[in-house]
């Protein structure tokens, strides 16, 4: 990739780095953080800033720029019987590239959309492929889709009467993945790191793979490198004096912020009291960053901390249980100023936490469902309450 040329050093011309221009970052680090009997597998990857000119602060997020599965380009190679070798347009600009090369590197092949089947459909004369477009149900290709990728649709919609170059045509760009960073520089001078929550399932009769979450967990190993830049985000940050009081709540990957939070409030040293409350399925294995989260409660930078397992006991217990049963004195930090912070799945618990925070303001300020909705759609308008949804991909 050329690089941007923009800044000078003396006589020295300095590559400005930037998402159109990724540095690639060596990797320092890469370790699971869940024990042995996990049901799943979180990746703690550091990796090196050295000579890339970023800078973030706690609540910025960092981009990577992921390749897709070598195992999944040979089969749709295979599948289709196209030479990876011949070269293809990759885009509008005319740049070309052989074709395995494109598919690994360029072409986002793991998801599927309505406008692909349309398109393809000009491709072949599969009556499956037009009846499901044709479905009054829309409902149809939606379910189809899901859970679907590339290879899916060339299998069950063929033979195909359509070269490689028409195909690829049919896809997007492969785009940049984002992740909360999970590390703070000032505590960690030249790096930055990150939480990635690996995902891999099995449907319609194939295992799959998250494209960037698995190249981080079996072809990101220290010493080689990944494409990245940062990404700000102006609306997840700490409060601008260390005085004030913060609550967090962050299960599973949701952690990740809220570790670098804690990092740079242990370095600047100040009198802001902080409260976490974790979560994730057992104790034993999935206590994320357990020996330090201890460590800064029993150093008093972590004020308190509330965990909840939810296979840990019959009856599942999750964060905004925790909350309901803290509820008076979390009314309390709030009532006396406390920033709270959610970061977590937008589909379940980010809805759960938000029903609880309602929950605690209508029960502890003794008012009404509507007022203390009210009460709290304020809170969110002056930014003292900031919630972070997190996809795993």
């Amino acid at each position: 990739m050329k690089l941007t040329i923009d800044q000078t050093e003396g006589d020295k011309k300095v590559p400005v780095y930037s998402r159109t221009n990724p540095f690639q970052a060596k990797v320092l680090k890469n370790i699971n953080l869940n024990q042995e009997g996990s049901n799943k597998e979180t990746r703690h990857i550091e990796l090196s800033l050295k000579d890339s000119g970023f800078s973030y602060v706690p609540g910025d997020a960092l981009g990577i720029v992921p390749e897709n599965d070598q195992e999944l380009v040979a089969e749709l190679l295979t599948e289709m019987q196209w030479d990876e070798e011949q070269v293809v347009t990759i885009n509008k600009k005319g740049d070309t590239l052989p074709l395995k090369e494109a598919l690994t590197t360029y072409f986002e092949i793991t998801l599927l959309t309505k406008k692909i089947l349309q398109q393809a459909a000009q491709f072949t004369e599969s009556e499956d492929l037009k009846a499901l477009l044709d479905a009054e149900d829309v409902s149809k290709v939606k379910e189809y889709i899901y859970g679907r990728d590339l290879l899916d649709m060339l299998r069950d919609f063929g033979p195909w009467e359509a070269s490689a170059q028409e195909i690829v045509s049919l896809l997007r760009k492969i785009p940049p993945r984002l992740y909360s960073i999970a590390s703070s520089l000032a505590a960690n001078p030249d790096e930055v790191h990150l939480t990635i929550g690996v995902v891999r399932y099995t449907s319609y009769d194939r295992d799959r793979k998250g494209v960037c979450s698995v190249q981080c967990a079996e072809r990101a190993e220290a010493g080689d490198t990944l494409p990245i830049f940062i990404q700000p985000n102006k609306h997840f940050h700490l409060p601008e004096s260390e005085e004030t009081n913060i609550i967090m709540v962050g299960p599973g990957t949701g952690i990740a912020p809220f570790r670098s939070f804690i990092e740079e409030r242990a370095v600047n040293k100040g009198n802001g009291k902080s409260w976490l409350f974790f979560g994730d399925q057992y104790s034993t294995t999935d206590f994320l960053y357990q020996d330090e989260l201890e460590k800064y409660q029993k150093e008093g930078v972590l004020t308190k901390l509330d965990t909840a397992f939810s296979r840990d006991t019959e009856q599942k217990v999750y964060v905004q249980h925790k909350m309901l049963e803290n509820s008076k004195e979390l009314y309390q930090w709030l009532q006396d100023g406390a920033y709270f912070y959610v970061c977590g799945d937008k589909e379940y618990m980010a809805k759960d936490v938000h029903e609880a925070l309602i929950s605690i303001i209508e029960k502890e300020g003794n008012m009404s469902r509507e007022d203390a909705e009210e009460q709290l759609a304020a809170m969110k308008k002056k930014n003292v309450i900031s919630v972070m949804c997190i996809k795993i991909i």
